[in-house]
C-alpha cells in the first residue's frame, strides 16, 4: 500500500474469501497466457512495481532484498503471470501458502495498459481455478480504497464475499 497517500488517518478495508471452488475461467481468445512461474528478483520487481505503482504499492519494496529474494526463492509464494504473445509480462496473481490451508491472496493486478480488456478476470478466475486444486479451505484477501475502485466488484465476481470492513490506521499498511 503506498506511501503516496499519507495524509489520512485511515483507509477503508475490506476482507474476503473464498471458501469453495470457483466456476471455470472463461475460454479466451488472444496469444495472452498464463503460467505458474517462479521469477527471480529483479524480474518480480520490475513486475511488481509495473503493476503497483499506480496504487501506491510498496509492501515487497520495502523488504530487504535478501528476505524478498529468499521468500521468492522458499515455494511458499505461487505466483501467476498474464503474459502477451511476445512474453512481454502484463499482470501477476500472488498466493501465500505460509498458513495453509488458508491461503491469501497477496497481490493481483494488471499493467496499466492491460486494463480493461477482461484480462483481469480472466487471470484471477484462472489462478484461482489452479490454487483450488491444493484443497485450500479458504482463499482470502483484503482491499482498500487505495486500490483499483473496480477491485471488491471483481473480486465478487470471481466468488469472492466480503467478511469485513473496517476503517484501519494507515501506519502499517
Amino acid at each position: 500500500m503506498g506511501d503516496a497517500i499519507v495524509a489520512e488517518a485511515t483507509v477503508r478495508v475490506t476482507y474476503l474469501e473464498l471458501r469453495r471452488p470457483p466456476g471455470a475461467a472463461p475460454a479466451r481468445d488472444g496469444d495472452e497466457r498464463i503460467s505458474l512461474e517462479r521469477l527471480g528478483l529483479d524480474a518480480y520487481l520490475s513486475l511488481y512495481r509495473r503493476v503497483g505503482a499506480p496504487w501506491g504499492w510498496d509492501q515487497r519494496l520495502r523488504m530487504p532484498a535478501a528476505a524478498l529474494g529468499a521468500l521468492l526463492d522458499s515455494g511458499r509464494l505461487r505466483l501467476y503471470v498474464l503474459r502477451d504473445g511476445g512474453g512481454e509480462a502484463l499482470g501477476l496473481c500472488e498466493f501465500d501458502h505460509a498458513a495453509f490451508p488458508d491461503v491469501e491472496l497477496k497481490n493481483f493486478g494488471l499493467v496499466r495498459e492491460a486494463q480493461g480488456r477482461g484480462l483481469g478476470p480472466w487471470l484471477l478466475r484462472t489462478a484461482l481455478v489452479a490454487e483450488w486444486q491444493a484443497t485450500p479451505a479458504r482463499v482470502w484477501l483484503h482491499t482498500d480504497t487505495w486500490d483499483h475502485p473496480a477491485a471488491v466488484a471483481v473480486y465478487a465476481r470471481a466468488g469472492f464475499e466480503v467478511v469485513a470492513v473496517r476503517e484501519e490506521p494507515v501506519e502499517g499498511l
